[in-house]
């Protein structure tokens, strides 16, 4: 019934539908396989992409010819650039999206991209030979072979709902859990745990009083997260902020005795940094109210996700907590909230492309890695999807750097340090954040997506002339100048000191409140050179002149890590011979393998005096 396939990829989320697409266009044949063909890129949680560094990895992946950003675009019904008023490594994208029609263009996408079949079906186990995979078991029955296999089963392994003192098997609402892979595993060696997360309840928008809200709009000139020519959204819809108080907090005390999360029915461990309602009404009992965010599931629906009230409490708890938070007095609730228990493999026992060390050209990508949230999976995905076709086709891996994107950064975490919470990705788990901004996503990586042959050549060339376009607005500001009457009217409006003599513009861009386009304004010269410039390309300039010299003590700084990340550690090295590393030190270098001294030195356990010593012992 099926021909042999190049690579199998099982789950269609966000990891799943990144993989099969890259691997797909890159020219393998691929079949993704999903449980549930409806269900294809669901938003099992919030209706969001993006935030504080996920909106990077979103660009990220966008700038390598991923879809999430494309997907996005075609999706969004709001869209913020959060934390401007900080610098722009702070500066992370979101869009609230449309839940519906986003999956609908994922499926869209999926179905328009060539090498790239589909099939619903319930995989069980894995065919394995020597090590090797080399195919799937579906529940079905039937066994389809493959040169290499893609993990990215979300919370659907072994998955256990809870909700209150009720639990029922499942991976998602009202979808059956997946089991078999996980035993097959453990007896292949790998080790397993478990994990939880948890949503909150929907409610029908048109039961609640908005006048009761603080209302909450998306930028007046939004942007979007793709490189490439999608539309931008002008039209937005609003969200909406409201507050718990002490009632609702002492209402939902009253179920706690039967909070699975309590009670030590749930042995997986969350993400501390989304916690449950009650376990923050717990941890955080100082508070006397927590911010609800309040969150239209679509352009159409009149569904509400209720960001914030996260629980898996009984439904009439749960119930009974939302009717008293202002503007939910009337609330109909469509479904409840719930926690969900699943299996997950500890990354360490991976490498850094996502292949597992136990099975040749198994690959695992997403939540099955111990990660939280779509933009974490949907890179991971992409990252094995690429690194999968690269190695069956017999082509160098793709590995990315901890000093050349996020992406790099958060493989390196799982594969190197290992989670024991599910992993978030945060601006400050990147050391070299200021060189990995939303902005130049597209420069840094667009070249590497063109060299694998997922970016056209027109969009290289855009790119390069995005660049040659900065770097002259750049040279310009500092050859051209600017009078004292122009610029000082402009300066005491903007707060900043006014000037004593004539100076070039690119003295003045360097101050902190001071902007290219509110020069233009008053600089007929700068008026004219900008005229023909489209805004990212004005603001790539200004980023340019206000970080000058940051950037280049980073980049001294990136080039002195560079020296211990190139220095390569063999695969197979004998650390036993190294007597003067630590007992712990050997035992976690043998655990993990690390390719490089860089990768050695952030492994847990391994202190700088033991990377001094097996650098020396390298060297010689």
């Amino acid at each position: 019934m099926f021909a042999k396939y190049d690579l199998i990829v099982v789950g269609a989320g966000h990891a799943g539908c990144e993989a099969a697409a890259a691997a797909a266009n890159l020219g393998s044949s691929v079949l993704l396989i999903t449980m549930n063909m409806g269900t294809i890129a669901q938003m099992s949680c919030n209706p969001a992409m993006g935030g504080i560094a996920k909106g990077q990895i979103v660009r990220e992946v966008d700038s390598m010819g991923g879809y999430s950003g494309v997907i996005s675009d075609k999706s969004t019904i709001q869209f913020r650039m959060l934390n401007k008023s900080k610098g722009p490594a702070m500066w992370s994208p979101r869009a609230q999206i449309d839940r519906m029609r986003f999956a609908e263009e994922w499926r869209l996408a999926l179905e328009l991209t060539n090498n790239l079949d589909i099939w619903q079906d319930n995989v069980v186990g894995l065919l394995v030979k020597d090590n090797t995979v080399y195919g799937v078991k579906t529940s079905l029955g039937i066994e389809i072979e493959s040169s290499a296999v893609v993990l990215t089963n979300g919370t659907f392994l072994n998955g256990v709902m809870h909700i209150g003192e009720k639990k029922f098997g499942g991976g998602r609402t009202a979808e059956r859990a997946s089991t078999g892979i996980t035993e097959q595993l453990v007896e292949l060696g790998m080790e397993a745990g478990r994990m939880k997360t948890g949503t909150p309840p929907r409610v029908d928008g048109r039961s609640l009083d908005y006048s009761k809200m603080e209302e909450q709009w998306g930028d007046e000139n939004p942007g979007k997260f793709s490189f490439t020519d999608t539309k931008v959204s002008k039209d937005q819809r609003c969200c909406w902020i409201t507050y718990t108080n002490e009632e609702v907090h002492e209402t939902l005390k009253e179920g706690f005795e039967k909070s699975p999360m309590f009670t030590g029915r749930i042995k997986g461990l969350g993400p501390r940094y989304c916690p449950s309602i009650e376990d923050k009404i717990n941890r955080f009992a100082e508070r006397d109210r927590h911010q609800i965010f309040v969150e239209p599931e679509g352009w159409d629906t009149c569904e509400i996700y209720v960001n914030g009230f996260s629980t898996s409490l009984p439904e009439d708890v749960q119930f009974k907590a939302l009717r008293l938070i202002p503007g939910f007095e009337n609330a109909k609730m469509f479904r409840p909230g719930y926690a969900i228990e699943y299996d997950f493999f500890p990354p360490t026992q991976l490498s850094l492309t996502l292949e597992t060390k136990q099975i040749s050209n198994l690959f695992l990508a997403g939540q099955i890695n111990g990660t939280t949230g779509y933009e974490e999976a949907a890179c991971q995905g992409f990252m094995a999807g690429i690194n999968a076709h690269q190695k069956i086709t017999d082509q160098h891996e793709l590995i990315m750097k901890r000093s050349e994107s996020y992406i790099g950064v958060l493989i390196d975490d799982l594969v190197t340090k290992g989670t024991e919470e599910p992993y978030r990705m945060f601006t400050s788990r990147a050391e070299h954040r200021l060189l990995l901004r939303q902005d130049n996503a597209d420069i840094r990586l667009t070249p590497i997506g063109h060299a694998l042959g997922l970016v056209s050549d027109e969009r290289l060339e855009k790119v390069n002339r995005k660049v040659t376009a900065a770097d002259a607005l750049v040279k310009f500001t500092k050859q051209q100048g600017i009078e004292m009457a122009d610029a000082n009217p402009m300066l005491e409006s903007l707060g900043s000191s006014t000037l004593n003599q004539n100076v070039k513009i690119h003295s003045l861009v360097g101050r902190p409140h001071v902007g290219l386009q509110d020069i233009i304004k008053v600089s007929t010269h700068l008026a004219n050179v900008t005229d023909q410039l489209d805004n990212e390309t004005i603001e790539q300039a200004e980023i340019k002149i206000k970080y000058e010299s940051y950037f280049e003590k980073e980049n001294e700084i990136v080039a002195k890590m560079l020296k211990m990340e190139d220095r390569e550690i063999q695969p197979n090295f004998d650390y036993n011979k190294v007597v003067s590393i630590s007992k712990e030190a050997r035992e976690k270098l043998f655990k993990i393998k690390p390719r490089t001294l860089g990768q050695a030195s952030r492994i847990s356990g391994v202190s700088p005096s033991d990377i001094s010593v097996l650098m020396v012992f390298i060297n010689k």
